[in-house]
């Protein structure tokens, strides 16, 4: 390989990186909401698997009378831990 065809490599290389560098830092900021460290999601927090953490999320947010229903607009409430860390 030529010493100019290398040089062009390597100047694509680090354009390319630092594009992409430049992209993931003007990546918004984090905006959902934890799981909260209160009483009643302590025991949340305890649970290793996530799929069992969350089969518990539904008796406080889902349906009408529940005590702390999901907004209208809340996205579907099958995944709670894929988008609420712990």
């Amino acid at each position: 390989m030529s010493p100019k065809r290398r040089a062009a490599l390597n100047v694509l290389f680090v354009l390319g990186a630092a594009a992409i560098v430049l992209f993931l830092a003007r990546a918004p900021h984090e905006t959902t909401a934890h799981l909260p460290k209160d009483e009643i999601h302590l025991k949340f927090h305890g649970i290793e698997d996530k799929k069992e953490a969350e089969r518990f999320c539904g008796e406080c947010h889902l349906g009408d009378d529940a005590p702390a229903p999901l907004s209208k607009n809340h996205p579907p409430a099958n995944r709670c831990l894929f988008c609420h860390k712990r």
